[in-house]
């Protein structure tokens, strides 16, 4: 995949606020931001019940719906907003436009904060948000003729109509909408997180680690994978054929843990931000082996989905957000805040308390839930606490972005 460095005759200002220069800025801080809203809001809504008025959902969809269609395509929209750009060499949205997109993702949230009494305006504000989106990223592409692009754009459509699927759901014009456009929604940014990952993973660790390495891809390798996961995901979301589940799971963790390997040097565990990745790409795989065998295992699949979304696309997330901004505001990513350690180290026990403790004592699942929020907090709020000068200010080089 070709990168393009984009270069501009004009100097950015050195002074003042560079929030809505590029599009990682906004959408990896409110990210983060609200990573840590939400998370505070669902806690009180488990504890207490009556926070706000649920209605048609349960607590646990409206939970589901705004980490997964909420913060995460926040992060997806400012890595692609920032990512395509470097693509396709054409600006993306910035300025007036790039805070009008933002503002429509801050609307839904805030309304969601109201459970489902305004639910009819978060729906709109919602799906306005997901078409601008696509739109702000499929337009470059198609300027720079790189077609082969758009299947990241046919991802983040598939997304939006799995947030249709979900306000369907609600208003009872299609029965368990709700089910499949959680289940779908974390299969799909799954699949995002193994195509992107599979482009940038093996590059930050080449150029991350001291020792010099090549990292061979093999076609086959993601050609399986890619036809692999795509079975899976039409069987889970429209066959639901449960014997094919275990053979397509267990299999998917049996060719991505063999790639994983091939991507390992043991100079990443002396990085925090490429062991986080590297960690997270292996919490993803762990997650198919235990969809594959939870059901022979007995393991309840609320504890699969969260090793997906906690240790997959939380840690991913996070990993990728401390990267990128400061690779993306012209810092050097060999000195990354000493803080991060505890960012990750904090989101991994976040993981642990929420998965994997339960699986050894269920009769605390309660505790374990709330200690597992309670790490999750810390995390994002370190990340905002580093992070926010990063994206507020101007690159340190001067130039745009």
């Amino acid at each position: 995949m070709a990168v393009v460095q984009i270069q501009m005759h004009q100097s950015s200002p050195t002074r003042g606020c560079a929030l809505f220069n590029l599009g990682f800025r906004p959408f990896f801080l409110g990210a983060g931001i609200f990573a840590i809203v939400s998370i505070v809001w669902w806690m009180l809504i488990y504890s207490a019940h009556n926070v706000v008025q649920i209605q048609s959902i349960t607590s646990a969809q409206w939970h589901a719906h705004e980490m997964l269609y909420g913060y995460s395509l926040a992060v997806v929209a400012g890595f692609l907003l920032t990512a395509v750009r470097n693509w396709t060499g054409v600006q993306t949205l910035h300025g007036k436009l790039l805070m009008a997109l933002f503002g429509l993702w801050v609307a839904a949230r805030v309304l969601f904060l109201f459970g489902t009494r305004l639910m009819l305006w978060a729906a709109i504000v919602d799906l306005l948000f997901g078409l601008a989106l696509m739109l702000s990223i499929s337009q470059p592409i198609i300027r720079a003729r790189q077609w082969a692009q758009l299947a990241v754009v046919v991802k983040v459509a598939l997304l939006w109509v799995g947030n249709v699927v979900f306000y369907l759901g609600y208003y009872g014009v299609l029965q368990d909408g709700m089910l499949y456009a959680i289940n779908g929604a974390v299969l799909l940014l799954v699949s995002l997180i193994l195509m992107i990952g599979r482009r940038v993973i093996p590059f930050f660790i080449e150029r991350g680690v001291q020792e010099k390495i090549k990292i061979k891809h093999h076609q086959w390798l993601d050609i399986s994978i890619l036809v692999m996961f795509l079975a899976l995901f039409v069987n889970e979301i429209f066959y639901r054929s449960p014997y094919l589940t275990p053979y397509l799971a267990c299999g998917l963790f049996l060719l991505n843990g063999y790639r994983l390997c091939h991507w390992h040097t043991s100079g990443i565990w002396r990085v925090p931000l490429l062991w986080s990745l590297y960690l997270s790409a292996w919490m993803i795989n762990l997650g198919f082996l235990f969809y594959g065998v939870q059901a022979l295992l007995s393991i309840p699949l609320i504890l699969v989905l969260h090793l997906f979304t906690i240790g997959g696309i939380g840690l991913m997330s996070l990993a990728m957000m401390a990267r990128v901004a400061l690779g993306h505001t012209g810092r050097d990513i060999r000195k990354s805040s000493s803080w991060l350690l505890l960012v990750f180290i904090a989101i991994m026990l976040s993981l642990l308390f929420r998965v994997f403790a339960p699986m050894l004592d269920m009769q605390l699942y309660s505790s374990w839930i709330f200690v597992s929020a309670l790490c999750w907090i810390l995390g994002f709020a370190v990340f905002v606490w580093i992070y926010t000068p990063i994206l507020w200010m101007p690159r340190v080089d001067g130039t745009p972005g």
